[in-house]
């Protein structure tokens, strides 16, 4: 599935199908929670969180693929990705798109 974040795809005619998304909302475990906390005493990157960060937009890109999939879609423009922080340790991810089918 070819993924865009441009809002056509070069060289072809499309039709929009539609909104698609995939979302997930992940957390570390308590013990590298503990461990990033201990590191904001003497800075530097969050290892723990940037791979779960990761993750989780691995996760939320394939389920927004699998939606444009069931639809028919041969791609997906405009991707978007979106996060909040849900509580202490733990982000819901987004990401967003417009499924298309090539002419």
């Amino acid at each position: 599935m070819l993924l865009l974040n441009i809002n056509y795809v070069p060289g072809k005619e499309i039709d929009a199908l539609g909104l698609v998304k995939g979302t997930v909302v992940q957390s570390k475990n308590i013990g590298k929670d503990f461990m990033a906390g201990m590191k904001t005493i003497v800075g530097g990157e969050l290892a723990g969180y940037t791979e779960m960060l990761v993750e989780a937009r691995q996760i939320a890109t394939k389920r927004m693929v699998d939606e444009a999939m069931a639809m028919g879609a041969d791609a997906v423009i405009n991707v978007k990705y979106g996060s909040s922080a849900l509580m202490q340790g733990a982000a819901e991810i987004v990401a967003y798109g417009t499924a298309v089918k090539y002419k």
